[in-house]
């Protein structure tokens, strides 16, 4: 893949930065069914016409812009709807630089799945160490889960 960060979460699920048309193109190989974007169209690296580069493939588009500076606890729990209808089924998930991905990635583990700390954060600690935005909101969401 040409994509940056691109890390195997486990064997259905799969993250990433932008994706590019070559990298969408091999999706299908790998039996993706579903990709999620979590950048906003007008992410400086978006890809022009990726919603119709994926839906060629088979694959279903879900796009939930989460803006960098304004994470909402609302996308947060559409994004894991997503995963829980997609449940059983191969799943890449990816925004422009692999911070939003990877932290809705660590929600997912901590508060679906219930994975230590220590577990949760892969592959989140292995691409950023999360902003004061960031650390923020996944305080607030750690909180409002206890």
């Amino acid at each position: 893949m040409e994509a940056e960060n691109v890390y195997q979460v486990f064997d259905w699920l799969w993250c990433s930065a932008q994706l590019t048309e070559a990298d969408i193109a091999k999706l299908s190989e790998l039996g993706i069914e579903a990709l999620i974007n979590l950048a906003p169209p007008t992410a400086s690296n978006a890809l022009p016409g990726e919603a119709e580069l994926v839906a060629g493939q088979g694959i279903t588009y879900i796009q939930i812009p989460v803006a960098w500076e304004q994470p909402r606890l609302s996308q947060l729990e559409q994004f894991f709807a997503v995963l829980k209808a997609f449940e059983g089924h191969k799943v890449w998930v990816h925004c422009a630089k692999n911070k939003r991905a990877s932290a809705f990635i660590y929600f997912y583990r901590r508060l679906c799945l219930a994975e230590e700390e220590v577990i949760a954060t892969y592959p989140m600690n292995e691409i950023w160490t999360p902003n004061s935005i960031w650390q923020t909101f996944i305080g607030n969401v750690l909180s409002a889960s206890a």
